[in-house]
């Protein structure tokens, strides 16, 4: 049964998809007839008892890389993984364009040269600063919007075609600028409710707060998961690490959203200096 792309929870309307779920729960939960705390599977409301059994499955469960579910009481995608089987969520491997494909293997490229800061710790150093320059920033100051750029740039030079994104070094300022520049946005919620909103290629965006942020380029899509290439950042996924690097995130972990560019018109767009990550 293929997860329905949307997060399912107390009032859920669609009663044979709420029927199927408390089918599989009593299975994984173990609860047989007449088990205290079996659900009703011909009841067709997901109430505080479905609540109760989902709370129950996700604490005796961890999700595809060993990790705890979130007791809340939802199926997401990555409870439904874990309740119905990776074959049930969206695997996103392929970009949507010619040039999203090319950013990859750019993208992709800087990770495999292992990229870093020199010295550590300084937003500097030779390619560092190449990304920073292309970007219209300075050295000294967060790069990892400067590196989505850079990434973008470089494809859309080999297929001899104008860079579509944003020129800027700043996270925020790239979301709010990206659809006068042609992308489409995403915001996180649609996203952790449908998974396959996204694919490889498109760039995500955090906020931090203070006008700071965090952004990179998502590889593939894994049910609620998210391989990516992330400059300015490192092993524990900081948004000031010191390096290029391909990371896992989950989906509810992008807390602002995404930015399409697999149809914006090619154009160039006005360049920022803003250098908050």
């Amino acid at each position: 049964m293929e997860y329905p792309g949307h997060v399912i929870k107390a009032g859920e309307r669609d009663g044979a998809l709420v029927r199927a779920i408390k089918v599989r729960l009593n299975h994984a939960l173990v609860l047989a007839p007449r088990t205290l705390g079996r659900l009703d599977e011909r009841n067709p409301e997901f109430g505080p008892a479905m609540t109760h059994a989902v709370r129950l499955f996700q604490a005796r469960h961890v999700d595809a890389y060993g990790r705890p579910l979130k007791l809340d009481g939802q199926i997401g995608a990555i409870t439904w993984e874990i309740l119905f089987g990776s074959a049930s969520v969206p695997t996103i491997a392929t970009a949507p364009s010619r040039l999203l494909a090319r950013v990859l293997t750019v993208a992709g490229r800087e990770a495999s040269n292992g990229v870093r800061e020199v010295p550590l710790n300084s937003n500097r150093g030779p390619q560092v600063e190449s990304y920073q320059r292309r970007a219209g920033s300075r050295p000294g100051l967060a790069w990892c919007c400067s590196f989505v750029y850079w990434c973008y740039d470089e494809a859309a030079r080999a297929i001899a075609r104008p860079n579509p994104m944003v020129k800027t070094a700043g996270c925020l300022d790239h979301w709010q600028r990206a659809v006068t520049a042609g992308a489409t946005r995403i915001m996180r919620a649609r996203a952790v409710g449908d998974p396959s909103l996204l694919a490889p290629g498109m760039i995500f965006v955090m906020d931090h707060g203070g006008g700071l942020g965090h952004t990179g380029i998502i590889t593939q899509v894994n049910g609620g998961f998210l391989a990516t290439i992330e400059g300015n950042t490192d092993a524990s996924q900081s948004r000031e690490g010191g390096g290029v690097y391909r990371l896992s995130r989950k989906i509810t972990d992008i807390n602002l959203g995404f930015i399409s560019y697999a149809v914006a018109s090619p154009r160039h767009t006005a360049a920022s200096t803003n250098s908050s990550k």
